[in-house]
């Protein structure tokens, strides 16, 4: 392990957030054009994943001309081995409560929501306790300002945000087409900022301690801090708030059990690193400027040589497969018949070189796919059959 990575650890989204009074008025004695050079200047990328510039988004929405704007958190966290936005939710609301109002001054929205996952349902009430609390505190300093609670129903898609916000106007959880993009025309039509809840925490953390303190975190092109939702065969499973840019090979060495076979970073959507590849590869959206960088929504998933890669895709498949709204054609068949692909080659029944037009499939989703659903089973799937191929055979 390099002698610094220790060093790399740090603690801003679990601090206390009993300033955040102090953080919510030293915010709106400053204009929106301050707030929104600030985030600018730190180069937050979204937490999602997508690692769209989040200052960039305000700006947008911050832009358009309308009688009325909305800002959305997006705590559906349905993405398998995710399980870090429960814990800001649970531990420091007041940060994303914060955030949520921040960005409504800055955009001129009145309105907030948190579009909480179903299965998050234990978390409403005391929620909506520090809701209360954190309104009578706008009503005290005169700002205008509500958030309420949308509960979803356990549906993996409405994580995608134009399939949130159908499910928020009371119809089928389904992607829309883009554009228009929501910062011009999110829910109920009108220009909306949606961020997801860690996301929404790292603006509380500039809005404190100022943009530099967060941009001298990372490096390039991925500054600050993440949240790693660490599970599978490792001694130390948990919630970690690293560095971006570190390489898959130290995280390996910190978290690893000492017979790491391969790492899944972002969970189901993103890609399975085998070891051959850790060293070359770090956690990032620094692209292909230094080796492979691979973003990730917080996921990271640790498979030992006793796990099979078949069965990691066939799980993976069955998930996709269940989870497709089966709104496009190319997901909705896309995904069935990449399951019973690999199970046709395990069996025997179709040769090895079938997987080979399975890839192509996988390829053709990844570019005809209405949104990140289908878009994404190309990644988990390439990367497990091209690195471990003759698993999905013998």
């Amino acid at each position: 392990m390099s002698a610094n990575y220790l060093l790399k650890r740090a603690d801003f989204i679990f601090k206390n957030d009993n300033d955040w009074e102090d953080v919510l008025k030293k915010s709106l004695s400053r204009t929106p054009n301050e707030l929104i050079n600030e985030l600018i200047s730190s180069e937050l990328k979204g937490r999602g994943g997508a690692g769209f510039p989040t200052g960039l988004k305000w700006k947008l929405s911050s832009e358009e001309k309308a009688d009325e704007k909305f800002v959305i958190c997006n705590a559906d966290e349905g993405e398998p081995g995710t399980f870090k936005d429960r814990e800001i939710l649970s531990r420091v609301p007041f940060k994303v409560l914060t955030a949520i109002a921040i960005c409504g001054y800055v955009i001129g929205a009145k309105k907030g929501f948190i579009y909480l996952r179903g299965e998050y349902f234990f978390l409403k009430n005391e929620l909506n306790k520090a809701i209360s609390e954190f309104e009578f505190f706008c009503k005290e300093i005169k700002f205008d300002f509500s958030i309420k609670i949308f509960m979803g129903s356990g549906a993996y898609i409405c994580g995608e945000e134009t399939a949130l916000f159908e499910s928020m106007e009371g119809k089928r959880g389904e992607p829309r087409n883009k554009p228009p993009f929501p910062s011009v025309s999110g829910y109920m039509g009108k220009p909306t900022v949606i961020n997801n809840v860690e996301t929404l925490a790292h603006t509380f953390t500039i809005f404190k301690y100022g943009s530099k303190r967060f941009y001298d975190l990372g490096v390039q092109f991925s500054r600050g801090t993440k949240l790693f939702s660490v599970s599978g065969d490792t001694p130390k499973p948990g919630i970690y708030e690293l560095e971006l840019g570190m390489s898959l090979s130290d995280f390996v060495e910190e978290f690893g059990d000492d017979d790491t076979k391969a790492v899944q970073v972002g969970g189901a959507s993103g890609f399975l690193v085998p070891r051959k590849k850790f060293a070359e590869t770090s956690i990032g959206f620094q692209g292909k400027l230094v080796g492979i960088s691979l973003p990730t929504g917080g996921s990271m998933m640790i498979f030992n040589s006793s796990r099979s890669m078949y069965n990691v895709l066939d799980n993976y498949l069955n998930f996709f497969a269940e989870e497709s709204c089966g709104q496009c054609t190319p997901c909705r068949v896309g995904c069935q018949q990449l399951l019973r692909g690999i199970k046709a080659v395990k069996r025997g029944e179709k040769n090895a070189q079938y997987l080979d037009k399975l890839l192509k499939l996988a390829e053709t989703m990844q570019f005809t796919a209405k949104c990140g659903l289908g878009q994404s089973v190309a990644n988990s799937f390439a990367s497990i059959v091209e690195n471990f191929r003759e698993e999905m055979i013998y």
